[in-house]
């Protein structure tokens, strides 16, 4: 039954709304994860919520390490399914289920031992540092659960099944809010843990959601995933796995060690700077939440057709998920700039916060275009191979660019947070302006990682 549901969504023509509406939902969902935590911690009170914002800043830097595999993969074998080389996406499949667990574990046992030191080197001090720390031992330690997931849902989600991995991001994300409810306050029974609650609960809801997935995984793959394909170490298929994921991988995380640093501004600028900025990025999120879908649709399509050698079809479906991203990026720009600060009183009622918070959210019409093409169009290089050329752009924009103008404008022309959200746009801009110009030029075309099987 399921092999048979397999080669009905391989062989079908993929369609991007189906594909896109639950990767929307997914995402929405997993956004949501965090935001539960911050909403919910706001209770407690602002530092908790500045602690976690700051320790999550290096699990997701730890989430992108884990997607150089797990991305890289997805993209073979997308390539392959294009391709019909049915076999050998199962036996990638499994190999990025291996590579991702043994990294994972490494980082688990880092952060364990680490954590404090890296909170600290963040000049986090007092409450703040020790809610910091709690939080990254526990969810930090257990990474290696994300790291499995991450190498699971990405393999499921190329096969064309993205509705199930939705389900199981709602089913992780109930439990979720439900343990953050009964642990960080201590409701019926249970102890009232505070952060470290809202970290328990974190670990549990994904130690579920893997267990689930590896259950899917084998229901619908084309061709079983045999226990021997988990302990084969293919060179070609692992080097074929790091060609994209590792540029893919490292251009995240130069974004992400950029964020780390206006981050390290902003603690120079007070509780209350350190604090709306956390709040305004969990709204803004929301604004870009469509262009990340469509992305991820566009990317699996890409990576189909590049495999089936109709690139034509590639080049043209992409300008059009263009068109889409941003027509939905400007609608929910539109209703957070004004919607500002109803939406920051939900998280706190300090005014100097929601003030801080209002002023910068004005500037998502700057930043988030700007991200949105990016999104769109980096997934889609990347997906047809042409990973290490976005690597190259952002060293320049991100690094070269907006780490010094940030500091001039933050320190030197003292705009504060405002000084953070204008490089960070100026970034956006310039990489969108040069990867919409890569995508037309059409180079991209020859990087393709397979042939067609004829």
């Amino acid at each position: 039954m399921a092999a048979n549901t397999g080669k009905k969504n391989i062989g079908q023509k993929l369609n991007l709304f189906h594909l896109t509406w639950p990767i929307f939902l997914e995402v929405f969902l997993f956004m949501l994860m965090g935001i539960a935590d911050t909403f919910m911690l706001s209770a407690l009170s602002d530092d908790a919520v500045s602690g976690v914002g700051a320790a999550n800043q290096y699990i997701h830097i730890a989430i992108l390490v884990l997607e150089v595999v797990g991305n890289g993969a997805a993209i073979v074998v997308s390539q392959y399914l294009g391709s019909k080389r049915f076999i050998e996406a199962s036996k990638i499949s499994a190999l990025a289920v291996t590579l991702n667990l043994i990294v994972g574990l490494l980082m688990s046992v880092l952060f364990v031992i680490f954590s404090r030191h890296i909170m600290i080197a963040m000049n986090l001090q007092g409450d703040v540092l020790d809610y910091a720390t709690k939080y990254l031992v526990i969810v930090g330690g257990a990474i290696f659960l994300q790291a499995i997931i991450n190498s699971l849902a990405a393999i499921i989600r190329v096969h064309g099944f993205t509705k199930q991995t939705m389900l199981v991001s709602l089913g992780m994300n109930i439990f979720h809010v439900v343990g953050n409810y009964l642990l960080i306050f201590g409701k019926f029974g249970f102890p009232e843990l505070g952060v470290q609650g809202a970290a328990i609960s974190s670990v549990v809801s994904r130690l579920l959601a893997m267990i689930v997935f590896f259950w899917l995984l084998y229901r619908v793959m084309e061709y079983r995933v045999e226990f021997r394909y988990y302990i084969t170490l293919s060179k070609e298929y692992i080097g074929k796995i790091l060609q994209i994921g590792i540029p893919s991988a490292f251009e995240q995380i130069m974004y992400q060690g950029c964020q780390i640093v206006f981050l390290y501004y902003v603690t120079y600028l007070g509780a209350e700077s350190l604090a709306a900025r956390q709040y305004a990025v969990n709204i803004s999120m929301f604004t870009y939440l469509f262009a990340i879908a469509i992305g991820m649709g566009t990317a699996i399509i890409v990576g189909r057709l590049v495999g089936g050698d109709e690139k034509e079809e590639a080049y043209k479906s992409v300008w059009k998920s263009v068109k889409w991203a941003l027509l939905f990026t400007l609608c929910m720009v539109a209703l957070v700039m004004i919607f500002r600060y109803p939406l920051l009183k939900l998280f706190t009622n300090n005014p100097t916060v929601v003030e801080i918070g209002a002023t910068v959210l004005l500037l998502s019409i700057v930043l988030e275009t700007g991200r949105t093409m990016n999104i769109v169009i980096i997934n889609s290089l990347r997906a047809a191979g042409d990973a290490k050329y976005p690597v190259i752009i952002g060293a320049f924009s991100m690094v070269a660019m907006s780490l010094p103008l940030g500091y001039l404008l933050v320190f030197q022309l003292d705009l504060g947070l405002v000084g953070v959200w204008l490089a960070i746009a100026a970034d956006e801009w310039v990489r969108a302006t040069i990867m919409y110009f890569r995508w037309k030029s059409r180079r991209w075309e020859r990087y393709a990682l397979v042939s067609p099987n004829k």
